[in-house]
């Protein structure tokens, strides 16, 4: 079986040493452009891992204007290809702006074959890599953080997050909608800490009464208030050398706001009704489906506080801007409520899947927890359906799996766009595209694509 050679761009305006590299780099199946716009058509069209680029390009072949202008353009569309600068002696000056602009290397001319052959095979060999890399973070089925189930890009980015701060000692801010897990991101901030072995204490502002929460908070000394009998240390206290997790700060009333942002600034507390001032130290997690800033600006949160607890802010996607994860997580509950409602296994049946997918999950995570849960205990069959769900939906189309009714729906919009674009233009269109101008005439025919402004 033949093996396909790697695609080789090379940018040379210079037929004689155009030939010259074709020959040395028989390895490689060598594309080759001798400017700007054709450079970008071959890079579109090819996608090749490795480029070698002269940066004295026509209009400005004595000069290094239009190359770097070129490597730059290369750089926005394939910001992963690796770029070998081509330069003279007496061009290293323009070989070094390269670099910063992010080339991979740059070789003297004259070209020296087998030390250029060296370089170009370390650039395919650092792509690979790179692209191997990046296949295996996405095929990643969970996150890194246990409690957290996901395949989304933004949740995996918080997650990484997560593992950045948490050896920290910096106060944290997880905002979210109801639901999304912010206690779980805290609790894993706590387990990736120093303070992991100590305690983790949780408090929601929204759930205890005003006239409690600040004895709940920094408790309260014998005969302090009536049924006061003994003197009793509050949460913060309580969390000494580990985690205190503040849910719905955004709730916090503003005279107890005070008395936090002191807290955080001296580090010590007052027992309601004593006057000893006693130290503890503590980190500070804080969560708030709240806008914050929009609370301070009309004075229903202090503005002081807030910076003092956003030291770093961690931001939970909901649930259904998560791609994929309303599906994954479905199944995760079902076989979870299978076990511990002793029910054998269950499925869901294609309607079932199609209403989950599309249910916009206002309530995040715990709506989802709930709704699974009521299916497991209410399907009377082998399969879960809709109707076990008890979502309510309106029917609606649902999204294709199909992988050719995908793509033609997909080249359908970009042919579109790119034809748009340029005016009708089918050679600048066919360029836009990657594909060459006969390939562009086959795809209109197919997708029935008649545009008054064609241009050849």
């Amino acid at each position: 079986m033949t093996q396909t050679k790697p695609k080789l761009l090379i940018i040379e305006d210079d037929p004689g040493l155009q030939k010259q590299l074709r020959w040395s780099l028989d390895a490689y199946d060598v594309v080759v452009a001798g400017d700007r716009e054709a450079a970008l058509a071959q890079l579109r069209r090819h996608e090749p891992a490795v480029v070698t680029m002269d940066l004295g390009l026509p209009p400005d072949p004595d000069g290094a204007t239009e190359g770097l202008a070129t490597l730059r353009q290369m750089l926005a569309l394939a910001p992963d290809t690796k770029v070998i600068v081509l330069t003279g002696n007496q061009d290293r000056s323009h070989a070094v702006n390269a670099i910063a602009m992010g080339a991979y290397d740059f070789h003297q001319k004259p070209c020296e074959p087998e030390l250029l052959n060296l370089v170009i095979q370390r650039a395919f060999v650092l792509h690979g890599l790179q692209q191997e890399h990046r296949r295996l973070q996405q095929s990643q089925a969970d996150s890194p953080l246990a409690g957290i189930i996901s395949r989304d890009p933004a949740l995996m980015k918080v997650c990484r997050n997560v593992e950045k701060v948490a050896p920290s000692s910096a106060t944290v801010m997880v905002l979210g909608e109801s639901g999304t897990g912010k206690e779980v991101i805290a609790r894993a901030l706590h387990q990736l800490s120093p303070r992991a072995k100590e305690r983790f204490m949780a408090i929601n502002c929204a759930a205890i009464p005003e006239t409690l929460l600040e004895s709940e908070l920094f408790g309260y000394e014998k005969g302090a208030f009536t049924g006061a009998v003994k003197q009793t240390k509050g949460k913060v206290e309580l969390a000494h050398g580990g985690t205190f997790f503040l849910d719905e700060v955004g709730d916090l009333p503003l005279p107890l706001q005070a008395k936090l942002l002191r807290f955080l600034q001296e580090r010590v507390i007052e027992r309601v009704g004593g006057h000893e001032e006693i130290p503890v130290d503590v980190r500070i997690i804080c969560a708030t489906h709240q806008n914050l800033k929009a609370l301070a600006s009309t004075g229903r949160f202090r503005e002081d506080l807030y910076y003092r607890l956003s030291e770093i802010v961690l931001t939970i996607p909901p649930l259904r801007e998560r791609s994929g994860d309303a599906v994954l997580l479905a199944q995760h509950f079902k076989n979870r409520f299978c076990g511990q409602e002793g029910r054998p296994a269950l499925h869901f049946s294609p309607d079932a899947l199609a209403q989950i997918g599309r249910h916009d999950w206002p309530g995040n995570v715990r709506e989802m927890e709930n709704c699974i849960k009521r299916a497991v205990i209410m399907a009377d069959g082998p399969a879960i359906t809709a109707d076990d769900l008890g979502l309510g939906l309106a029917e609606g189309e649902e999204e294709p799996f199909n992988l050719r009714q995908v793509r033609d729906e997909a080249e359908y919009k970009a042919i579109v766009k790119a034809l748009a674009r340029v005016d009708g233009n089918i050679v600048k269109a066919s360029e836009l595209l990657g594909v060459s101008r006969p390939t562009l005439y086959d795809l209109m025919e197919r997708h029935a694509i008649r545009t008054s402004l064609q241009a050849v």
